[in-house]
Order: structure tokens, then C-alpha cells, then sequence
């Protein structure tokens, strides 16, 4: 065994099987153990998994078997967002049903998955494009309607008139739609809405409870929800204006900018702009334009800033005499406030600029500290930071809080037309959750539209609606639409003839509550309350930031819906949450400036001597990279996520036949902090590889030293043999903290250490007594241990080897001896007059008296002195020793 190397292309597949037969994973609703949730975020069958899945996986699966070897019984599933766009794009290409493409890669990606050694409870898969897991989705849209959550009402959208379907914002790419490079429309369709904004307040609210969540994320959820405080002001029309209005409300949080007004501006979608522009032609094309850019806020804050000037003025609300323009402008929202906005340029940069573009004042009303009232002003930059009030009347000296309940009350106090002319308002930025979408490849919508009775559910008897598999797509729009008769069907009330809904639910709903379906996946009801109030809250989500916002803002919400439906008892579905970061590679490109993939490079020496791709980074001196096809020239960039875009993609098939999974995992657990990028590197991975070689080497030698001491009668411990034994439980105790704390590269790093404690101890057994093989032993055992969460495999070979019963994969985390993590001992340098010559360890407060003696006697002192007595000696206890000679 000592001279074999470990091959893991032939034990990776045998533990596999070996955890597969004895269904390892599988967790019980009833087992009496402490539950323990963790769970990633489960992926889009894309058709092959990426490094970024082997990186958000494995750490997981460390936090999987860490506390399942705590004692615990621990929940581990996994399955896939499976409807959605990019399926049916794909099937439309290649001539499939969606359904068939979209089960073909959940096969690929379960087969690679597995061979990445997880421990995943497969008995608990699900795939939301399955009848059996949408049907329970569309019986609580039914509860949730009739508890009053959903809504069906009219709402601007985004309106490909080529592809004839709704698109995200995401999906408006200059205006264009994505996919048919459409100029896009803003069109108002009737749709079904969750009524997420009614829970606004409470989602803010419980941010705070959320205190195993990454600050950046509550931070921008809190940012998304958008609570801002303000005040609705009327702006008086002046008389003889072509309307029968007589004034205009705004919303505003800064009515301490009130003097500095110079506009007015209303939002295209306002009704006193569709008033106006019936009768105005130039107005109309404007608002036109306006609706082209999409509905996307970020779309809207970025363009450059227009407007229309109409031909109404208002009055001033707190200057006698004063008027301002009314503009329709592009970068004035319908649905936040009250659709219209004063703009103060002075102190908002979208405002300056569009006051400079229209030549409009520009009237400073808040004076930096130390400013000069008489000499400050307002460039290209809108000054936006705190100081003091001036230019403003009754407000002038205030700050800028007390200015805002200053207008506040002076304007509640005000009257126009029976109404005051301000009143205190709180608005958010969250909008309801539109859930229509005009595509095939998505749950249906459980709803009936009938001439007689109306708008009517699906009775829960005739769930689920399931899609229809013989679809075409050879016209644009919904393929539901086409179908010659799925959507006919009669009105479950009175008989007569009526139709299905067409549109299909957001893919977000399917993943807004698939964590709860995973506790009772094949329950007769969307989830049996007392098990998935057991498992919820999951202990420890993992998933990408990217997800931030949008899934985890829903499923907060779906959760709150579920427990007003009595599907769920509690609030929040995520206690812990992890975000890690991408995995990046270097990039290539030839000198078309195409990019090249990685297996394209040819690298040579100064000379021309050829690199084969293992030794590149051990190469000294120039080199230059070729491409291999073409021989032209190669360029490196820079280090960039993987995309396939950019060529710059690792295959994990490709890792796994090559170094093993296990390999691939300890790379992506030891590079980096796991919540920052790791660089794939081809030193990194052939560097896991080596040290999982050493410890093969390690476990035999220490099998071999075992064999050879048969016969030797146990001793206690030497100090090497109690020193090793401390350095092993300190490891334990230390690496267990780190995974808990999911800081996975320090706990590699603890690992390291103790390894070459190990293999430094192994080469002193033979030298002692029998204690110190008892402690290679041990300190060997608990290794494998604290390596099994993240290099299984390898632990279950090494385990077996040394004769262990059992799987490593149910063994209990090593016990931790108190005893053995005190610091009981001290080593001290040793100085003759400041210069080093030594050290010595002694127990810890040694009196002073015995550490002189001690020092006194060691050989290099003695010589030193050469029969002299030292002039003093000072001891700084239990930290350094000093000889002045």
C-alpha cells in the first residue's frame, strides 16, 4: 500500500455507489434528532452545471455532512428551476417540446452532480415543470385569491410586438426587445398581481430580525422596498390654463427645497398628460418616445433627461406672485407618489440637468457648513450634502429636518379647494408582483374566464391544469393561444362555453416556495404543516448575490401568504443566508481579437520549446502563447467570471476525469475567502491534488508504523506525543468553528497545519515510546474527519484503510478534550545581550528562579559565559529572557 498512489477516478465512483446503496442521505420526518436545514439555491437545467454550481455545492455539502456528523438530522435536497424562457427559446430552435429538452438536461446535470460526491437526499427531488409539484402552486393561488392576495387589474408592461409577449425589464436591451430586436412597446394589459405592496412595511420591518443575513443584502432589499416619508403638495393651477383641473399634487421628501422650486413636471402616463395630448399631437409623439424606453427604472434614470413644456404654470406654493412651467417629463414615474414632482435642480442632480437642458433657474436653498449665502452657488454638480436653509423665508436658519417639519405644518395648515394644501404621506418603492406571463413554458393559471359568471378559479377537484405537450411554435406569441383546444373548456358553474387563461405564472412563484415543498415532496397538499414547520426556517441558505433582491423579496412574501393560507406557521423562510462569489478565470483572444478557450493554447518558450499545459506556471522566463488551430498570436486579459461568451469556461467533467471531484472541491473551499471570487487556476488544482496525495501517504505510513510496533506495550505520552495530541484537538475544536462560521478556506488552512504536525510526528514514532504512535493514531483518525466534509472520498478510502468500522460519512465529529486546548506550556527566546540565541519552553508561570536555572544550563549559555557569570539576567515572565554579559 505504501507505494501506491491514490486513484480517484476508481474511488470516487465506488463510494458513490457504496453511500447510493445504503441510501446514506435519505433524511427521516421522524427522526427525534435536532433538525438542521441547509440548502442552495437549486439551478436552472441549463443542460450542463459550471464551476460556479461545483463552488456554491460544495459548500454546502461541507455545512451538509459537518452537522450531520454533529449529531443531527440534516436535510439536503435538491432539484431544479425548471420552466422559464430560455427553455422554450430552446426548444423553439431546435424543433422540441420544451418539456423534452428541459428533462433531457435535468438527466445530464443529475448524472454530473452526483459525481461531485454530494450528499444529497435525491429521494426528495423535484422539478417545478412537473404536474405533481405545479398543481400544489396553482391550489394556493386559489387560496391565496380568495384570501384577497391576488389581484387582477390593468398595469403598463413591456410589449415585444414581434415576439407578441411581455418582457422583463431585464429583457429591454436599448429599447429592443432581446430576443426579436423589436422596438418595444409600453402596452396596458390586464394582469394577475400578488399584492406584495400591502406587505411593504413588514418586509422592511423583519430585515432587522434577519441578523445571519449578509448586511449588503438586507441593505438592498430595504433599498428595493424604497420607504420614503414625504409630503403631498397641491400646486394651484394658474387660472385660464386648458383644463378643467385646478391643481396639480406632488409627492415630495424634500419640502425644505419648496423656495428653490424652478418646475413642475408631470409623468407621461399622468391623466392631465393623456388630457393634454389628445388635442396635441407633438405631445403625444413625445410621450410615445417616453414609452419606448420601457419600463425599467434603471433604463428611465439613465437616459438623458426630456421634457415637454405644455401650457400650463402653477402657482408657487410659498412665494407671492411666483409661477412655474408644467412640463411632462421622461423621468417622472407614474406608480411612485402621485406621478408628478417639483423639481429643486439646486440640490437634485436629475432636476440640474434638466434645468440646464431647458434653461431653467437655478436657485441654491441649502448652504454648505462655513458656506457663504452671498457667494454660494450651483454649477453641473447639484450640492445634495447637510448645511443650513437659506433663500427661503420663514425656513431660512433651520436645518434641513427642522425645515421639513417646518413646511410640513405650514402647508397643513393651508387650504385649497376644501383640502389641505400639504399632507404628510408614506410611500415605497415596491410595486405589486405582475405574475402574468405570455408564454407556454410555465404553470397554468388556474382561472376560467366566462362570458356569464365572470373571472372564476379552477375547482381544486380538476387541478392541476396541466399543459398540453402538442404544441407549435411556428407563430409568434403564446403557444397557448394557438392551441386548437386547450384553452376551450366550459365554465364549471353554469355549463357554458368559456376559456382558460393563457397567460402562465412568473418562474420567480415556482421558486418562491420550493424550499417548503422539499420537507413533504410527495404530500396530497402543498406541505403538511406540523413537518414543514419543524424544518423551516432553513438553517443555512447559499446562493448568489444576484439573487439579492428579486427570489429572496418573494419568497419572504410567499412565505407570509402561505401562513395567511395555513400552509406555513411562521414569517421568514431563510435564517441564515451566504452569498459567495463568482468564479473568474483569465481570458483570451487571438489577434482577430475573438476569444480563445483554454484548451486552445499552445505555449512555448523564448526559444520555441513547447510547455506542456501541467508545468506553464513552473516555467522561468518569457514565454509566449499561441493559438494551437491557427498558430496566430494569443494575447492574455483580463481575469473574468466564466461565460461562455467569453471562452473562458472550465468543464467540471473535465476536472473530475482528470483530478476527481475531490480535488475540484478543495480547490474552491481553500483559494479564497468564500464569499469573494476564486480564481481558477491550474496551479491551484494540480496543488489540491498534491496534498491530497500526501495525505494517502500520510494514512500509510502511518498504517506501515502501525504494522511495525505490533509487539511495543503502550506507554503514556512523551511531551512530543502530548504536544501533537494538543495541536490535533486544537484543530479539531478550530476547524469545526470555521465551518460553522463558513469561513471554509481558514478552516483548509487549520487542515494544512495539522497535516504537516502529522507527517513532522510521523518521523519521530519510531525514535520514542509507544505514546507517540497512540498519538500519530489518533491525530491520523480525527485528520480524516475533519477532511470528509470536503474530500469525501478520499476520507472513506483512508477510513477503510485504517481499519475504521463503518462509513467516515456516519462517524460523529471527533470529541474535543478540554484539557487539551489550555495552554499550559510557553516557549521563551532566549537573548544574550538583544541578539537571539535560542529558546526554551517551560510550564507556564515558572517561577523566576527555576527559569534562570534552566537557562543557566542550556549549552549555548554555557558557552557564552565560559565560566562567567552573567551581569544580570532579565526575565520577563512567560514572555522572553534576556542575559546581559
Amino acid at each position: 500500500m505504501s507505494g501506491e498512489r491514490y486513484n480517484p477516478r476508481e474511488m470516487e465512483p465506488k463510494w458513490q455507489q457504496v453511500w447510493a446503496d445504503a441510501q446514506s442521505f435519505v433524511s427521516s420526518n421522524d427522526d427525534p434528532r435536532e433538525p438542521y436545514y441547509v440548502l442552495e439555491m437549486f439551478p436552472y437545467p441549463s443542460g450542463r452545471i459550471h464551476m460556479g454550481h461545483v463552488r456554491n455545492y460544495a459548500m454546502g455539502d461541507v455545512v451538509a455532512r459537518y452537522h450531520r456528523a454533529k449529531g443531527k438530522n440534516v436535510l439536503h435536497p435538491m432539484g431544479w428551476d425548471a420552466f422559464g424562457l430560455p427553455a422554450e427559446n430552446a426548444a423553439i430552435e431546435r424543433g422540441l417540446n420544451p418539456g423534452v429538452w428541459t428533462r433531457q438536461n435535468i438527466t445530464s446535470m443529475k448524472a454530473q452532480l452526483k459525481s461531485m460526491g454530494l450528499a444529497i437526499d435525491w429521494t426528495r427531488e423535484i422539478a417545478t415543470c412537473e404536474p405533481e409539484y405545479y398543481q400544489h402552486q396553482q391550489s394556493m393561488f386559489i387560496d391565496m385569491l380568495a384570501a384577497g392576495l391576488i389581484t387582477r387589474k390593468k398595469s403598463k408592461v413591456n410589449w415585444d410586438p414581434v415576439d407578441m409577449t411581455v418582457l422583463a425589464n431585464e429583457q429591454v436591451i436599448d429599447g429592443k426587445g432581446w430576443r426579436s430586436g423589436a422596438v418595444v412597446e409600453q402596452r396596458e394589459l390586464t394582469q394577475w398581481f400578488f399584492k406584495i405592496s400591502d406587505f411593504a412595511e413588514e418586509l422592511l420591518e423583519a430585515l432587522d430580525g434577519l441578523t445571519e443575513w449578509p448586511e449588503k443584502v438586507r441593505t438592498m432589499q430595504r433599498n428595493w422596498i424604497g420607504k420614503s416619508e414625504g409630503l403631498r403638495l397641491r400646486f394651484e393651477l394658474v387660472p385660464g390654463n386648458a383644463t378643467a383641473a385646478r391643481s396639480i399634487e406632488v409627492f415630495t421628501t424634500r419640502p425644505d427645497t419648496i423656495f428653490g422650486a424652478s418646475f413642475v413636471a408631470l409623468s407621461p402616463d399622468h391623466p392631465l398628460t393623456a388630457e393634454l395630448a389628445a388635442n396635441n399631437p407633438e405631445l403625444a409623439e413625445f410621450v410615445a418616445e417616453c414609452r419606448r424606453m420601457g419600463t425599467a427604472t434603471e433604463a428611465i434614470e439613465t437616459a438623458e433627461k426630456r421634457g415637454y413644456r405644455t401650457a400650463l404654470s402653477v402657482k408657487h406654493p410659498a412665494v407671492e406672485g411666483a409661477v412655474l412651467p408644467v412640463y411632462v417629463a421622461n423621468f417622472v414615474l407614474m406608480d411612485y407618489g402621485s406621478g408628478a414632482i417639483f423639481g429643486c435642480p439646486a440640490h437634485d442632480q436629475r432636476d440640474l440637468d434638466f434645468a440646464r437642458k431647458y434653461d431653467l433657474p437655478v436657485l441654491p436653498v441649502v448652504l454648505p457648513q462655513g458656506g457663504d449665502a452671498s457667494a454660494f452657488s450651483v454649477a453641473d454638480i447639484a450640492y445634495t450634502d447637510a448645511g443650513t436653509i437659506f433663500n427661503s423665508g420663514f425656513l431660512d436658519g433651520l436645518s434641513i429636518e427642522d425645515a421639513k417639519k417646518a413646511a410640513t405644518a405650514h402647508f397643513a395648515a393651508r387650504q385649497i379647494d376644501g383640502h389641505p394644501q400639504g399632507e404628510v404621506e408614506v410611500n415605497y418603492r415596491l410595486r405589486d408582483w405582475g405574475l402574468s406571463r405570455q408564454r407556454y413554458w410555465g404553470a397554468p393559471i388556474p382561472i376560467i374566464h366566462c362570458e356569464v359568471c365572470g373571472t372564476i378559479p379552477v375547482p381544486k377537484k380538476d387541478l392541476p391544469v396541466v399543459l398540453p405537450t402538442d404544441v407549435t411554435f411556428d407563430r409568434p406569441g403564446n403557444a397557448l393561444d394557438h392551441h386548437p383546444t386547450w384553452k376551450h373548456v366550459n365554465c364549471p358553474q353554469c355549463g357554458a362555453a368559456a376559456r382558460r387563461e393563457t397567460d402562465t405564472m412568473d418562474t420567480f412563484v415556482d421558486s418562491s416556495w420550493y424550499f417548503a415543498r422539499f420537507t413533504a415532496p410527495q404530500a396530497e397538499t402543498p406541505t403538511i404543516p406540523d413537518v414543514v414547520n419543524r424544518w423551516l426556517p432553513v438553517d443555512q441558505y447559499i446562493g448568489g448575490v444576484e439573487h439579492a433582491i428579486l427570489h429572496l423579496l418573494y419568497s419572504r412574501f410567499f412565505t407570509r401568504a402561505m401562513k395567511a393560507t395555513g400552509h406555513i406557521g411562521l414569517d421568514e423562510p431563510f435564517k441564515g443566508l451566504f452569498t459567495q462569489g463568482m468564479v473568474t478565470h483569465e481570458t483570451y483572444k487571438n489577434a482577430d481579437g475573438d476569444w480563445v478557450d483554454p484548451s486552445e493554447l499552445r505555449v512555448v518558450t523564448e526559444d520555441g520549446t513547447a510547455i506542456a499545459a501541467d508545468d506553464v506556471r513552473e516555467v522561468v522566463g518569457m514565454k509566449r502563447y499561441f493559438q494551437a488551430s491557427t498558430g496566430q498570436p494569443i494575447s492574455i486579459g483580463s481575469v473574468e467570471k466564466m461565460s461562455k461568451s467569453k471562452k473562458n469556461v472550465v468543464d467540471p467533467d473535465e476536472i473530475v476525469a482528470t483530478y476527481g471531484a475531490d480535488t475540484a472541491r478543495w480547490f474552491m473551499l481553500s483559494d479564497s475567502p468564500p464569499e469573494r471570487d476564486v480564481q481558477w487556476t491550474e496551479a491551484g488544482v494540480e496543488g489540491a491534488s498534491r496534498f491530497q496525495q500526501r495525505i494517502w501517504r500520510l494514512v500509510s505510513e502511518t498504517i506501515e508504523l502501525t504494522k511495525q510496533s505490533l509487539d511495543i506495550v503502550h506507554v503514556s505520552d512523551d511531551d512530543e506525543g502530548l504536544a501533537l495530541r494538543k495541536i490535533v484537538h486544537r484543530a479539531v475544536h478550530n476547524v469545526g468553528a470555521d465551518i460553522e462560521g463558513l469561513r471554509f478556506n481558514r478552516a483548509v488552512a487549520q487542515i494544512y497545519e495539522l497535516t504537516n504536525a502529522l507527517v513532522r510526528s510521523a518521523g519521530l514514532v519510531s525514535a520514542g515510546p509507544a505514546g507517540r504512535l497512540s498519538a500519530l493514531q489518533q491525530g491520523v483518525e480525527y485528520l480524516i474527519q475533519l477532511v470528509a466534509p470536503m474530500m469525501p472520498h478520499l476520507a472513506e478510502t483512508c477510513w477503510e484503510a485504517l481499519g475504521k468500522p463503518g462509513l467516515v460519512a456516519d462517524a460523529l465529529w471527533p470529541e474535543v478534550d478540554p484539557a487539551l486546548l489550555v495552554d499550559d506550556s510557553v516557549t521563551l527566546p532566549i537573548q544574550v545581550n538583544g541578539k537571539r540565541r535560542g529558546e526554551i519552553t517551560v510550564a507556564k508561570g515558572m517561577p523566576a528562579a527555576e527559569v534562570e536555572k534552566l537557562v543557566l544550563s542550556l549549552d549555548e549559555i554555557v558557552r557564552i559565559l565560559d565560566g562567567k557569570a552573567p551581569k544580570k539576567i532579565v526575565i520577563v515572565p512567560d514572555r522572553i529572557v534576556n542575559v546581559v554579559v
